[in-house]
């Protein structure tokens, strides 16, 4: 039985612009791998899964600015995570920019889109 796979496999939450398009500094891969590698070893799979995906889907697009800010958010709890991406409460200020926006917009999508595999829709 094919797995069913619950988030979308491209980041379509923002304009189609690569870091060099818009003049900002290109980050590093290292830097990249090493949140990719956070994002999926949160110590919960709930968690893995939320900000994982995220990673997978979406990290080749951001600036060096927004990984920052992405960096940043990893070092919260999960709990405060769930509740800012998922439960719509406020962030405080520091944490309530783009990137969050992102994580926002990508899970809002892939809760409202019908689960998929191998093109199939999984869901009526």
């Amino acid at each position: 039985m094919p797995k069913a796979q619950a988030t979308p496999s491209v980041c379509i939450v923002g304009p189609a612009l690569s870091a060099l398009d818009q003049g900002f500094e290109v980050p590093s891969n290292v830097h990249r791998n090493r949140l990719l590698f956070k994002s999926w070893h949160r110590g919960t799979q709930e968690s893995d899964l939320l900000l994982g995906s995220f990673a997978d889907s979406c990290l080749a697009g951001l600036d060096a600015s927004q990984l920052n800010r992405f960096e940043a958010l990893l070092d919260c709890s999960d709990p405060d995570l769930f509740e800012w991406i998922l439960g719509g409460a406020a962030p405080p200020a520091e944490h309530d920019h783009d990137v969050l926006h992102l994580l926002r917009a990508y899970w809002h999508r892939a809760i409202t889109s019908p689960l998929t595999a191998r093109g199939q829709t999984l869901l009526p």
